[in-house]
């Protein structure tokens, strides 16, 4: 009995020897590599004589060909002037301190303020110095002045989709991603105790920082192309701002999103807030012809027109003591469906909607994702308005039809004609392709599908009538050998009074390629033009552009002989 009750005590002994050498082996595992990248940052920054430590993880935009990364947001060594009031013996000489303002090129009055007093805290003068700048401030070999280094965000593409991916500021508790992917994915760049991003488990966090990378679904290339292309097209209409969006309608992914005014994130304080506003998620506009194709999918997918169903057009159609005219106050005379889009005729999108049905044309409109959010990866974004439609009042639904009195973003409106392209699935749109953890683990992001609002018979039909607009209406967007689909819209603005402002519209594009087989769907809008009416004239040189592009960047065999 004493030999076993001896045995038994080894045996406990074992256990716990074994149990403690796990415990050390879990903890030196957790050290030397799953927090590896964050303690290295923060062994570089004391190394370094950094005085504030930032470990945040790094944002990448990706080239979709090559499998690419480009760093897009990145943590780097800024150099900062800093003085200690307490060894300053110059506080009281006004020639040295007004030489030490010239040389840092500040007020003299700040530097008065800073080295007044006794005190032993070191007083930020100025930071993000040149190099340049740190010798002059060296020369001056002046007591309680020195230089010193901080870890700061910096953005090496400077405005490159700036609007998306936002900057690294302030709040009340200090540093904290503000607008766009650093705002939205805050958590995940810092590292914190937040539940992954593509699905509802819990992960288990400690309390230390795990900092995670971020891969945008961004393409540089792309993203690099519209940007000049924006820029562009503004200054050639002496436009007010614009967006582009590039879609992949089989996926939801966006490829590229760009919106003017922008700013550049290493100097933001020098923009006013406007610029910081993502437009394609937060601005919204009336449509105008661009919603035709919209309403003409309904009236397919119920089987109330076809491609070569005729209505006659007289030029307008009276309501409640209205008149709604065609755009041009043209006359048509009798059309097919076809012709209604080809000639953007508002009298045919009012016959289709007539036929449609109010409650149809709601719901259709619903599940199409207008009113509501997108869902997409990004802070702020707005559902749009079509609150015109909850009064039923029938002349609210007849300008509906042809996209005035309701108001989308361009993120809707390009996944509505996403839906149409990949055969009627509307897909929640995402910015972020994946999370990269710490030790590497990947959280990759997978396409959703939200509703199937037309069937696939449907956008069969419509992409062939979107593929006739092209050829017989836009010569300026047609690329030999290729089937393009497009439609053109130009919007009245709201005045705020119950009317329009005169003589300025916004123009927008909607189109993809190839149609029958669509690899992108390109949206451009632009604010308020001038000198030109129509976006057909202002808008399809530069959709061409962008098509012919990705069009050779795809290495997109022709679909036309």
């Amino acid at each position: 009995m004493k030999r076993e009750n001896q045995t038994f005590r080894i045996n406990i002994f074992f256990i716990c020897v074994l149990m403690i050498s796990g415990l050390v082996l879990y903890r030196l595992f957790v050290l030397s590599y799953v927090r590896h990248s964050a303690y290295s940052r923060t062994a570089l920054a004391q190394r370094e004589n950094i005085n504030n430590v930032l470990a945040r993880g790094n944002i990448y935009l990706k080239d979709a060909l090559s499998g690419d990364l480009f760093l897009a947001a990145t943590n780097r060594k800024f150099p900062l002037a800093y003085v200690v009031p307490s060894k300053v013996d110059w506080a009281d000489n006004t020639g040295t301190i007004e030489r030490a303002a010239s040389v840092l090129e500040i007020e003299a009055a700040s530097i008065t303020k800073a080295v007044s007093g006794k005190q032993d805290v070191s007083k930020v003068l100025k930071r993000r110095l040149t190099a340049e700048d740190v010798d002059k401030i060296k020369n001056l070999n002046l007591k309680g002045l020195g230089i010193s280094y901080e870890m700061d965000r910096f953005y090496p593409g400077q405005r490159l989709a700036s609007n998306t991916i936002g900057f690294l500021g302030y709040d009340q508790e200090g540093r904290s991603g503000q607008y766009g992917i650093e705002a939205y994915y805050d958590d995940e760049l810092f590292g914190s105790k937040m539940p992954g991003a593509f699905s509802n488990r819990h992960l288990n966090s400690e309390d230390f920082p795990r900092p995670s990378d971020i891969v945008l679904t961004l393409d540089k290339n792309i993203q690099d192309f519209i940007e000049d292309r924006l820029d562009n097209l503004i200054k050639t209409w002496n436009a007010e701002g614009g967006s582009i969006i590039v879609q992949d309608p089989q996926t939801g992914k966006i490829l590229a999103m760009a919106d003017k005014p922008s700013f550049d994130p290493n100097d933001y304080s020098d923009s006013p807030l406007s610029h910081f506003l993502n437009r394609s998620i937060q601005g919204v506009f009336e449509p105008g012809s661009s919603f035709k194709p919209i309403t003409m999918a309904m009236g397919l997918d119920l089987a109330k027109v076809t491609p070569q169903t005729t209505f006659t057009d007289t030029g307008f159609v009276e309501i409640s003591g209205y008149k709604i005219n065609n755009f041009s106050e043209k006359v048509f005379g009798t059309q097919t469906m076809s012709q209604v889009l080809e000639r953007s005729i508002n009298t045919g999108a009012m016959f289709v909607q007539g036929l449609v049905g109010d409650d149809n044309f709601l719901n259709y409109i619903i599940n199409m994702g207008f009113g509501q959010k997108t869902g997409v990866d990004l802070p702020g974004e707005v559902g749009g308005d079509i609150t015109n439609l909850y009064s039923r009042r029938k002349i609210n639904y007849l300008t509906a039809s042809f996209g005035q009195g309701i108001a989308v973003t361009p993120l809707q409106l390009i996944n509505a004609y996403s839906a149409i392209a990949n055969g009627g699935k509307l897909m929640r749109p995402y910015v972020v392709e994946k999370i990269i953890k710490e030790g590497g683990v990947e959280e990759v992001a997978k396409p959703e599908v939200i509703s199937i609002p037309i069937s696939e018979k449907t956008s069969a039909k419509l992409k062939s009538m979107l593929v006739s607009v092209v050829d017989n209406g836009f010569d300026k967007a047609r690329i030999k050998g290729y089937d393009i689909a497009g439609k053109t819209g130009t919007a009245q603005i709201p005045d705020g009074r119950g009317g329009y402002s005169e003589n300025e519209y916004i123009h927008d594009f909607l189109g993809f390629a190839p149609a029958f087989d669509p690899k992108f769907v390109i949206l451009i809008k632009m604010d308020k033009p001038k000198g030109i009416t129509f976006a057909a004239d202002s808008l399809s040189p530069t959709f061409r552009e962008l098509a012919q592009f990705l069009i050779n960047y795809f290495k997109i065999p022709p679909t036309r002989r």
